[in-house]
């Protein structure tokens, strides 16, 4: 069993946040991984409710704010099922990157060994305005 670190990175490399995940197999497709990481995000907001969610993707009625998602505190608990499906269709449309050590994952059926790259960055792309 493989323990991972998601890191939240930004386009220039800098970690913005991390957490670790024990119990992982050693072996586990990007999809996989992916609805984990949304999974684990959402169980730690849902335990500890907040007024922001600092998660991969958007939660829906979220409102976007610097670094995070303000949450409506009267709209009960988040979805991770519902999270993970918008995760992976942000995978999709490039919304974020998936780096797995340094090598960059392009396809969410792509089998990762997680004992030899035991580090997941996730780099959050921000659309250009006017372009």
């Amino acid at each position: 069993m493989a323990t991972v670190t998601f890191r939240d990175e930004t386009a220039t490399g800098r970690p913005l946040d991390e957490f670790s995940l024990p119990g992982l197999p050693d072996r586990i497709t990007a999809r996989e991984l992916v609805r984990l990481r949304v999974r684990e995000e959402v169980a730690r907001f849902n335990a500890r409710p907040a007024p922001r969610f600092n998660g991969l993707v958007q939660p829906v009625e979220a409102e976007v704010e610097l670094n995070g998602y303000r949450v409506d505190s009267g709209r009960g608990r988040i979805d991770w099922e519902r999270q993970a499906d918008v995760a992976e269709r942000a995978f999709q449309r490039n919304g974020f990157l998936l780096l797995v050590g340094e090598r960059q994952i392009e396809d969410l059926a792509e089998m990762i060994d997680l004992t030899a790259d035991p580090v997941v960055s996730f780099v959050k792309l921000v659309p250009l305005v006017g372009g």
